[in-house]
């Protein structure tokens, strides 16, 4: 496979990765398909593993964990470790979809995540997710094309929306798709019918909305980029990237560079696909053992191990500078931030600091710091939890965008580049 290029083109190529990937389970599938195209080998977590060098990756629902082992690797190399998130806030399907009033056919959704609620009014919305099926298979479905809507109450009914809208989080934010009463098994139907399988056969499902709306360069010298889903699509896409490139590299690493694309980041964690889970654990115990390694060994390479955390954040707002603190204004186009908190809503110290700007360094790449304002609650991510959970450095860094959980963000157009250039760097040397 040839190695990506850190430029505009890394940029298209995300915006089609993020069209691939409208839920977890697609991004996962997206990425192992670049994996395998690049001789990653995909090992089942209930099988023997064996330590030969080469590439490998493992799925678990919509989380994937991939490491490179270079032919010079000895139980106790150290691990070097970009960790990102699958998921983002969106609607979610309840277990009976169909509903309707007022002949009116609509789907029943819950609220996954913080998502701004009104970026998803009077959008066209498609669903995908996955099917469960009798026998114990899953298949993914995708619609892609205009499907839903939440549809917004007119002004002429509502005169003083304009001064703060208010919208209940059972009541207004039913999607519509269709005329007529709605009926059992309706919606499972359809999507059965999509997926190719017998609507019989389907016994459970993970499914949420998207926007439809594609990628685009925005702004008149096209040096941003709107899309869904930025986060955390943009830093997954990025880690793969970067992951494909250490791998060329072979023999030469230092370390077994690995991906952690996690699920469930924007509602803690807490599950056997999350960060809280043991799943990385696991992953980097057995790849040491599945080298000859001791407990010894294990402790050691851990010891040795690094990760980074990555994750989108806060770009100044030209409309509302007050709400940043006043020293730290991360620009788009100005590279990676680094994210800073004392009281360890991320995880970033001195040290991870270091290493982290002399990776942006080696890779040509400009780096800036964010920290929240005194005044403002600071948000957290996966780099605390990984760090305190395998007890290994972290430090926590990302892309800074506009509209942070809308269903269309906006970041700068060379910024996933820089970001994958410096990941590349951080898994080489």
């Amino acid at each position: 496979m040839t190695p990506p290029r850190f430029d505009r083109t890394h940029t298209d190529d995300l915006a089609a990765f993020v069209t691939a990937s409208p839920t977890p389970y697609h991004a996962v599938a997206t990425a192992a398909e670049r994996l395998e195209k690049a001789g990653f080998r995909r090992v089942d977590e209930t099988g023997m593993w064996d330590g030969e060098s080469g590439g490998r990756f493992v799925v678990r629902g919509g989380a994937l964990v991939a490491w490179y082992v270079p032919g010079g690797a000895v139980p106790h190399t150290p691990f070097r470790v970009v960790g990102a998130h699958t998921d983002s806030p969106n609607l979610r399907v309840k277990p009976r979809p169909d509903m309707g009033a007022q002949g009116w056919r609509q789907v029943a959704v819950e609220i996954y995540g913080g998502p701004l609620l009104n970026s998803w009014l009077d959008r066209d919305l498609g669903l995908a997710g996955r099917l469960a099926l009798r026998d114990g298979s899953t298949v993914l479905v995708r619609v892609d094309r205009p499907l839903l809507r939440v549809a917004q109450l007119a002004i002429h009914l509502d005169r003083g929306v304009n001064d703060g809208l208010t919208l209940d989080k059972q009541r207004h934010l039913q999607p519509l798709w269709g005329l007529g009463e709605a009926a059992d098994g309706d919606l499972i139907d359809f999507l059965a019918g999509e997926a190719g399988v017998p609507a019989a056969d389907v016994a459970g499902w993970d499914l949420m909305t998207h926007d439809v709306q594609p990628p685009a360069y925005l702004g008149r010298d096209r040096d941003l980029l709107a899309s869904p889903r930025l986060d955390n699509l943009l830093s997954v896409h990025a880690g793969t990237a970067a992951l494909l490139a250490a791998a060329a590299e072979g023999d030469a690493l230092p370390f077994v560079p690995v991906l952690a694309a996690f699920d469930h980041e924007e509602n803690g964690s807490e599950s056997d696909t999350g960060a809280q889970g043991p799943l990385l654990g696991n992953v980097l115990e057995r790849s040491v053992h599945a080298r000859g390694g001791s407990y010894e060994d294990r402790l050691r390479a851990l010891a040795g191990t690094v990760c980074v955390s990555s994750d989108v954040g806060h770009a100044v707002h030209p409309n509302y500078a007050e709400r940043h603190d006043p020293t730290h204004h991360p620009r788009a186009n100005g590279g990676p931030i680094l994210k800073t908190n004392v009281n360890n809503r991320y995880s970033t110290d001195g040290t991870g600091r270091a290493l982290f700007t002399a990776a942006c360094e080696r890779a040509g790449v400009p780096y800036q710091h964010f920290v929240s304002s005194n005044a403002m609650p600071c948000g957290t991510t996966i780099g605390p939890i990984t760090a305190a959970r395998h007890g290994i450095t972290t430090v926590d860094v990302g892309v800074p965008i506009l509209s942070m959980h809308s269903a269309r963000e906006l970041c700068g157009a060379d910024d996933p580049a820089h970001l994958a250039a410096a990941l590349t760097a951080f898994l080489t040397a």
